[in-house]
C-alpha cells in the first residue's frame, strides 16, 4: 500500500515568519540590513522546533539536523569557505587588481556587465553548479563595480543570472538532471526544447544590461596596469570550469596556484597565505551557516506537512492543458520558494509534474524544461536563495538589493510563461519515448 504524506497548511508558518520579518523589518526601516538574515533564519527555526507540540522535542531537533546535513547543503557549505578562501588569496598576491585591470582594458567600457554576464553564462552551463559560478567570478565582479560607477547590485545580480543561464541547461547540472529522470526523457531532447524557450530571455537580457550600464564611466584614478602571471588562477578556474570538473577540485586548485604564484614572487609568505585563507574562510562562515539554518528549517517544515499541501494545492486546480503547464510551473516554483533548493524542488515537484503530464498529454520535453525553468528562475530572485546570499555577502551588501537587477531570472521565467501560453515551442509527437 502507497504510503499518504500528511499535509498541513499551518506547517508553512516558520517560513512566514523567515521571511516577513526579514523583508518587513527592511521595509519598515528601509534598511534591509537592520534585522541580519542569519538572526531572521534563526528565529524561524526556533518556530518550527516549537509547532507540534505533541511531537518529542528530541525527535523535532534530530529531523532538524538531519535535514540541515544533507548532503547538498553540507557541499554548498565546503563550496562557500573554498570559495572564500580563494577570492582572498587570490586578492592578497595582487590577482582582484590584475584581472579587474585586464577586463578594464580588454572590454569596452560599455560592455563590461554584458561580458561578464556572457561569461558566467559559459562557466556555469560547463560547471553544472550557479553557486560554483556565483563562488568564482562574484568577486571579479565586484572588483569592476569599484572600479567603476556600476551599482555592486547590478554587478551581483548579473553574475547570478549568468549562473542561473548555465544551471538551468547544461548536462550536467543536478537540476537538469533531476527534470530528465523525473520526466523520463532524454538529456539532448529536453536541452533542444529549453534552449529554444530561454535564448530570447538571454538576449533581451544582454539588451538590457547594455542599456543599464551604456553610460557608466570608468573611475580615473585606477591603475590599469596588471600582471597576467597574477591573473593566471582565474583563467585556470575559468578552464576547469569550462572542462566540467567539480567545482571543489577547481577551488582548491585555485587556492593552491594562488598561493605557490605569491610565494613565488614575495606578496606573502606561508604565515601570509595562511592568513589570507583564513580571513577568507571567516568572511564565508556567516554565509554557510545560514545555509544550514534554511536547510534545516525548510526540512521541519516538509516534515510537518507544508510543502506537500502547497503541491497538492496546486494540483487541485488544474482544469485544462494550458492549465496543467502552469500547474507544473506552481508545483515546483512554490517548492522552490518554500526550499530555496531548485534541485530539491523538482525532485519533489517531479513526480506529480509527470502524472499531470501523462493525464494532460504534455510532451515529457516540454514538462522537464518548465520544471527547470521555473525552478532556476524562482532560485534567481529569492533574496535567501544560497545563489544571492553568497553573491551579496562578497558585495557586503543585503540580498534584497539585488532583486531590482535581477534581469535574467525575470526573463526566465517570462519566457516560461509565453511558451506555456502560446504553447511553445511546436513538437513533433513521437520522438521521444526513450530515457536517457
Amino acid at each position: 500500500m502507497q504510503k499518504v504524506e500528511k499535509e498541513n497548511a499551518w506547517a508553512l508558518i516558520p517560513l512566514v515568519v523567515f521571511i516577513g520579518l526579514f523583508l518587513g523589518a527592511g521595509i519598515i526601516t528601509k534598511d534591509f540590513t537592520f534585522l541580519p538574515l542569519n538572526v531572521a533564519a534563526l528565529i524561524g527555526v526556533i518556530v518550527a522546533l516549537l509547532m507540534s507540540p505533541k511531537e518529542k522535542f528530541t525527535h523535532k531537533v534530530e529531523v532538524f539536523a538531519r535535514k540541515a546535513g544533507h548532503p547538498n547543503i553540507i557541499l554548498m557549505m565546503l563550496v562557500f569557505v573554498l570559495a572564500g578562501a580563494f577570492s582572498k588569496t587570490a586578492e592578497a598576491m595582487g590577482g582582484v587588481s590584475s584581472i579587474v585591470n585586464l577586463g578594464l582594458s580588454l572590454i569596452p567600457q560599455h560592455y563590461l556587465i554584458v561580458g561578464i554576464f556572457i561569461i558566467c553564462m559559459f562557466i556555469s552551463i560547463s560547471m553544472g553548479t550557479s553557486v560554483g559560478t556565483v563562488a568564482a567570478i562574484a568577486p571579479v565582479g565586484f572588483g569592476i563595480s569599484e572600479a567603476t560607477d556600476i551599482p555592486a547590485a547590478l554587478a551581483m545580480a548579473t553574475v547570478v543570472g549568468g549562473a542561473m543561464f548555465g544551471d538551468n541547461l547544461s548536462m550536467i547540472s543536478d537540476t537538469t538532471i533531476a527534470a530528465v529522470r523525473t520526466q523520463n526523457t532524454r538529456m539532448a531532447d529536453k536541452f533542444k526544447v529549453n534552449f529554444r524557450i530561454v535564448v530570447p530571455g538571454a538576449l533581451a537580457t544582454l539588451v538590457i544590461l547594455w542599456w543599464l550600464t551604456h553610460g557608466n564611466q570608468i573611475d580615473q584614478a585606477t591603475n590599469y596596469d596588471y600582471d597576467f602571471v597574477k591573473v593566471i588562477p582565474y583563467l585556470f578556474v575559468l578552464i576547469l570550469a569550462l572542462l566540467g570538473v567539480n567545482v571543489v577540485i577547481v577551488l582548491m586548485g585555485g587556492i593552491g596556484l594562488a598561493g605557490i604564484i605569491g610565494g613565488l614572487d614575495g606578496s606573502f609568505g606561508m604565515k601570509g597565505f595562511l592568513s589570507a585563507a583564513s580571513e577568507g574562510v571567516v568572511a564565508m562562515e556567516d554565509i554557510a551557516m545560514i545555509a544550514l539554518l534554511i536547510g534545516g528549517m525548510i526540512g521541519l517544515v516538509e516534515h510537518y506537512g507544508g510543502v506537500t499541501w502547497l503541491l497538492n494545492s496546486v494540483k487541485k486546480r488544474i482544469r485544462s492543458r494550458r492549465g496543467a503547464e502552469l500547474g507544473i510551473a506552481g508545483l515546483v516554483s512554490m517548492a522552490d520558494i518554500s526550499t530555496a533548493n531548485n534541485t530539491i524542488s523538482i525532485i519533489m515537484a517531479g513526480p506529480l509534474a509527470k502524472d499531470i503530464a501523462e493525464e494532460y498529454n504534455i510532451d515529457p520535453r516540454k514538462s522537464a524544461s518548465i520544471l527547470d525553468i521555473f525552478g532556476s528562475a524562482f532560485q534567481g530572485i529569492l533574496p535567501y536563495s544560497p545563489q544571492l546570499i553568497a553573491a551579496a555577502g562578497v558585495a557586503g551588501i543585503s540580498p534584497v538589493m539585488l532583486l531590482p537587477y535581477s534581469v535574467y531570472p525575470m526573463m526566465l521565467a517570462l519566457c516560461g510563461i509565453v511558451a506555456i501560453m502560446f504553447n511553445l515551442p511546436r513538437l513533433q509527437v513521437g520522438q521521444n519515448n526513450k530515457k536517457n
